[in-house]
């Protein structure tokens, strides 16, 4: 077995927008990867330095969505460009904001699925940045992408994954097996 030194190599990685709306108003994204559950109805986002740390000062609320094939590439410009540099980042990506119902940040309606989210706590703030820990308010689902049961269907969201050993972006595949439930012909 080969051995590497310690890398940021959890995987798979979500690709993660993170929407806030600035000082003014203006509707701002990021991408982000290192991020994920932190209990039932939590998630934890781990963030460098940013336009939208500057923003969540003002502002406590924002939205996490999942980037899929049809968003990648503007995902990708997302994450490259600062906010801070590039007056017309949304314009060009574009997206269609519309302010989320239960919490003000927007929803960039060209994503199936997005988390409406509330700052909660800031874990190990440096000039660097910090982990947030954020309660999901509410999800939104775009009705094309509810299965038969009513609920989101991640296949047909078509999500994508970072690769970051490679970097590169790899499309989430087809269900293969259904949990709590096929480990139990082991016993």
């Amino acid at each position: 077995m080969k051995s590497f030194n310690s890398n940021a190599w959890m995987l798979p990685q979500p690709v993660l927008i993170i929407g806030t709306y600035d000082k003014d108003g203006k509707p701002n994204a990021m991408n982000a990867a290192w991020g994920g559950q932190w209990d039932m109805k939590e998630i934890m986002i781990s963030l460098g330095s940013h336009a939208t740390t500057d923003n969540l000062k003002d502002n406590a609320d924002f939205t996490v969505t999942f980037a899929t094939v049809g968003t990648m590439v503007a995902a990708d410009f997302v994450g490259i460009v600062s906010g801070r540099n590039t007056p017309d980042k949304m314009e060009k990506t574009g997206w269609t904001a519309e302010k989320a119902p239960n919490v003000n940040a927007p929803v960039f309606k060209e994503f199936p699925m997005t988390l409406e989210c509330r700052l909660k706590e800031k874990l190990d703030e440096s000039e660097a940045g910090y982990n947030l820990v954020a309660e999901i308010v509410n999800i939104l689902c775009d009705e094309k992408f509810l299965a038969a049961d009513g609920k989101p269907d991640v296949e047909k969201m078509e999500l994508i994954t970072f690769d970051p050993v490679h970097n590169t972006y790899i499309q989430l595949g087809k269900t293969v097996g259904k949990a709590f439930a096929d480990g139990a012909q082991l016993k």
